[in-house]
């Protein structure tokens, strides 16, 4: 709204109803217009309509569009360099240095930005586990944001809890706050920017609603480090006997879509911890990918986007009708759910459990169309290639992307969102599969019979058929063979699943073109691991794979 005109809003009578007693003014945001605390639901809603940040789509959904910014600025992420972060923190592409002063400067022009203006407010937490989990203050200008923030963190319901709440770190998001790289320092006028000495985050210029999902879980990959707890980017799933299985990858490789099974209960679809209690969420909500989701294939992600409290990110409806179109990607490939996790009809209600993963999932999209379907890795094995994350970008989840899937690698399968050095996180893992004797299991969700434009994507069909072996123990006692150039085990046979789909040299025509494209992506694995080879033991170098 804008400071000039001075509207009651719907919420406005009882926006301080809910306030925590640890107000505004200690992130020095002083002589506000207006603050609405922790607004539930159906209010926010009002809110949104009242502003026209978005429209009730047929059946409750929400509909946001976050113009420009459909996706993470991945590029414009910086953490502030000071002492608490100086030798503890990976310097580089992904954690770019901020100076302290520059911040701080940043930081009081941001604060006279909000003067005379509305903000909502959201107390939260991140972490379902009780005893690991930190105290989230998210601020922001946009009444959809603070509908994000109570879908993607777990909410507080009493008052009086409410009335004590002191935030751990605090994010503030000012989509309508520029910063000016010519003073700032900056890439451009967008910046997410994390100060660990100050505890607080700012998200300037990006309406993008992930922004503030991932800036949180890029504190929590720091903060539990030093708690003993390994963060992990990946969703997580239980079977009845209390076996958890871990599903690691990048945003379109089917973290969401592959832990959503009906037969196990989700535990989170995205990010969590293991300590040494169990896995437990960082969230309380899902933030799924919904372009051309069908309910066949995903039915129960997509019986979600037609649930009052779900958000829906630029995803195209007819006006009128008020139908929502999930096949259409005029707006971006990246269409967005968030939505509460209870949802999900067959979740884990307290959003943690102590027992210790059996099985854990490297989910890999190889647009080459090289790799086997599934792989058991050891120890070191899995080491190397956690820290390597190949996988390929899916279009639409970052700016820049186009249409063809980008080959890429991305330490611990969230480079962007990993504060220390991947090797460190590595170790965790690999202590962790040690001592709860967990197997680890290679999973390419890519494509078949040729690269992308060449051969097709493998049916998801196969995969889940392949996961539920690997999860039921049917893979147990069958027969491998060792891959010629990764010297990992492929199983000869699978239950459900056609024996040629386990070999996929055998889909493509020509096999010289075959050994010669996986010889090629062998040495991409190869050159990208000279990043990582400092600091890592002989044992993880060597386990990587072998040029023909």
């Amino acid at each position: 709204m804008s400071k000039y005109l001075k509207f009651k809003t719907p919420a406005m009578k009882e926006a301080e109803v809910l306030a925590s007693d640890y107000k505004l003014n200690n992130h020095g945001l002083d002589h506000l217009y207006q603050v609405y605390w922790n607004l539930p639901d159906p209010a926010l809603y009002e809110e949104i309509v009242f502003r026209n940040e978005g429209r009730i789509a047929h059946e409750g959904p929400i509909l946001v569009n976050t113009g420009r910014h459909t996706a993470r600025a991945a590029a414009d992420k910086y953490v502030v360099r000071e002492q608490s972060t100086e030798d503890k923190v990976w310097w580089g592409v992904y954690n770019r240095p901020f100076g302290s002063e520059k911040f701080n400067a940043l930081q009081s022009r941001m604060q006279a930005y909000c003067q005379d203006e509305e903000l909502f407010v959201q107390d939260c937490y991140a972490g379902a586990d009780p005893q690991y989990r930190l105290n989230v203050r998210i601020i922001t200008e946009k009444a959809w944001h603070s509908l994000f923030a109570r879908n993607m963190f777990i909410t507080i319901d009493d008052q009086d809890a409410l009335k004590r709440f002191v935030p751990d770190f605090t994010v503030i998001a000012l989509d309508g706050f520029r910063v000016d790289p010519k003073i700032d320092g900056t890439r451009s006028n967008t910046a997410i920017i994390l100060n660990f000495d100050q505890r607080v985050g700012i998200i300037c210029n990006s309406l993008y609603g992930g922004e503030i999902k991932k800036s949180v879980f890029t504190v929590l990959n720091f903060l539990l480090t030093f708690d003993d707890v390994l963060p992990m980017h990946c969703s997580a799933n239980v079977g009845d006997g209390g076996d958890v299985a871990l599903f690691f990858g990048l945003s379109g490789t089917g973290k969401t879509t592959l832990s959503a099974d009906p037969k196990r209960r989700l535990i989170g679809d995205d990010e969590h911890g293991w300590s040494a209690e169990g896995v437990f969420n960082f969230e309380g909500g899902c933030y799924a990918k919904v372009i051309r989701l069908s309910a066949e294939h995903e039915p129960q992600i997509y019986a979600t986007t037609k649930r009052f409290r779900t958000i829906l990110e630029n995803v195209v409806f007819d006006p009128v009708s008020r139908r929502i179109d999930l096949d259409d990607d005029i707006l971006t490939e990246n269409t967005r759910a968030s939505y509460p996790i209870e949802f999900i009809p067959n979740g884990v209600a307290e959003g943690y459990v102590h027992t210790h993963p059996k099985n854990i999932i490297f989910l890999t999209c190889d647009a080459s169309g090289v790799m086997p379907p599934i792989a058991l890795l050891n120890p070191e094995q899995a080491q190397y290639h956690f820290i390597s994350g190949y996988t390929s970008k899916i279009a639409g989840t970052e700016i820049g992307l186009g249409i063809e899937p980008e080959i890429t690698f991305s330490a611990c399968f969230g480079a962007p969102f990993m504060v220390r050095h991947p090797f460190e996180y590595a170790q965790m893992l690999k202590e962790r599969m040690l001592k709860h004797k967990a197997k680890c299991w290679l999973v390419n969700t890519g494509w078949v019979g040729g690269r992308f434009g060449v051969g097709k994507r493998i049916s998801i069909g196969h995969t889940r058929n392949l996961l539920d072996a690997a999860l039921t123990g049917k893979l147990d006692n069958v027969e491998y063979r060792k891959d010629r150039l990764f010297g990992f085990e492929v199983p000869l046979t699978c239950p459900d699943v056609p024996e040629d789909v386990l070999e996929p040299a055998s889909s493509w025509g020509d096999k010289k073109e075959y050994w010669k494209k996986y010889d090629a992506l062998v040495a991409r694995f190869i050159e990208n691991f000279k990043l990582f080879e400092e600091g890592c033991s002989r044992e993880v170098i060597e386990s990587g794979p072998k040029r023909v």
